[in-house]
């Protein structure tokens, strides 16, 4: 039996001065995060940025909600949201992981 995946798909905006910071810190994950992905669920993760700054973000996952409260509840994650906090345009208390709002799929060609 074929288990279904949600696709997800949500856009952030980086601060245009902090793009290639930005880029340099995800050519180099930090492997506990890596693996903490991998451990709740996500898969099939990309980023896609934009020289004006837009990130579009899209995974597969057998459940968001699940998979982000799994994130949620892992130190890594935790340290890892702080350090990045800074390089998106959002609200100044609100951590990058807890802003990612997923898109409504509207197409899709199998």
């Amino acid at each position: 039996m074929k288990m279904t995946l949600q696709r997800i798909c949500f856009v952030l905006r980086v601060k245009p001065e902090r793009l290639e910071e930005y880029k340099r810190r995800h050519s180099s994950v930090w492997p506990d995060m890596l693996q903490a992905l991998r451990e709740t669920g996500w898969s099939n993760y990309s980023l896609f940025l934009r020289d004006d700054g837009m990130l579009v973000g899209y995974l597969e996952t057998e459940n968001f909600e699940r998979a982000r409260a799994g994130m949620a509840g892992r130190e890594v994650n935790e340290r890892w949201q702080r350090e990045m906090a800074d390089f998106f345009l959002q609200a100044a208390d609100l951590l990058p992981d807890r802003a990612m709002q997923p898109l409504e799929e509207v197409f899709h060609l199998d």
